[in-house]
């Protein structure tokens, strides 16, 4: 399957969109599990689906599934185990700040993918997508800042800015799982291979531990498992798309134009939470677009 240059634009678009709707649905069933119990939902009821899109990847393209690696397996461990660490802090930000300032401040994550990617992967980047960068930057810190009068800890803001950077680490140890493949597959086998394994790990991961410390809160997440359902179709989706885009794009671009996340939180906020944005907030955004334009033209 030959590979178009708009098409990890139309993957990241189409994963941030989902990813949004999928963190309002966490947002709502962190409530009843509390932040664990809605960490597992995504991942154990996302896995059906993978497995699901991981067949659909096989019965369309004939390609064979990817045969991984020691050092795939490794980076994919590692972007699984981070990235459920990454969700966990997610959700206990977006206890503390409102849905769509938390989304903002895990959206400082362009800027850690940029080291990482870097460091581990030697990456480089022109200064048009560091330009980008840097000013989607800006607007994420100008969105968490409190407003004056206004009382605040720094406990949400350390929250979503950990998260953050444990995210960036998730995308780039995906990232390298997918090169370090030597297969004859192509890009979406590949890319779907990696999530479903990812997936596997983390719902085995997690079910392990509850087994162990909370078997009470495992009981509640089978309970519950049918608003849980459509919390999976999107995780999966999201992660379907995201491990697409990882698959032919630096995760630096992919990240930051992941930012328009920040339009559908919104949205999401005013009609599924009732929540107003102020012009700061809305100046913020406006600042972390003008970043995503430049990444675009890099």
């Amino acid at each position: 399957m030959s590979i178009e240059p708009w098409y990890w634009i139309a993957f990241t678009v189409a994963a941030a969109a989902a990813q949004s709707a999928r963190n309002a649905m966490q947002r709502e069933l962190t409530s009843v599990l509390g932040t664990v119990g809605a960490t597992q939902v995504r991942f154990l009821y996302g896995l059906p689906f993978g497995i699901v899109f991981l067949g659909i990847a096989l019965a369309v393209t004939g390609d064979p599934i990817p045969a991984f690696r020691a050092t795939s397996v490794a980076w994919t461990a590692a972007g699984a185990l981070a990235q459920v660490v990454a969700t966990a802090l997610m959700l206990a930000a977006m206890k503390e700040r409102s849905f769509v300032v938390t989304t903002a401040l895990v959206k400082a994550e362009p800027v850690w993918v940029a080291i990482l990617g870097f460091a581990l992967l030697g990456e480089t980047f022109g200064w048009s997508l560091l330009a980008g960068i840097a000013i989607a930057t800006a607007g994420v810190l100008w969105l968490s800042w409190p407003s004056a009068g206004v009382g605040w800890s720094l406990r949400p803001v350390a929250l979503g800015l950990a998260s953050a950077a444990v995210f960036a680490a998730s995308a780039i140890a995906f990232r390298a799982a997918m090169l370090s493949i030597d297969s004859g597959s192509g890009f979406v086998v590949k890319a779907t291979a990696v999530m479903a394994l990812s997936l596997a790990m983390q719902v085995v991961a997690l079910v392990t531990w509850m087994l162990i410390a909370n078997r009470a809160l495992l009981v509640e997440v089978l309970r519950v498992w049918r608003p849980s359902l459509a919390t999976g179709l999107l995780a999966a989706t999201g992660s379907q798309c995201w491990f697409l885009a990882f698959a032919i794009e630096t995760p630096a671009k992919i990240r930051t134009l992941g930012l328009i996340e920040i339009l559908f939180a919104q949205f999401i906020s005013r009609r599924i939470f009732s929540q107003q944005q102020s012009f700061r907030e809305l100046l913020g955004m406006a600042v972390l677009l003008a970043g995503v334009v430049l990444v675009l033209r890099s």
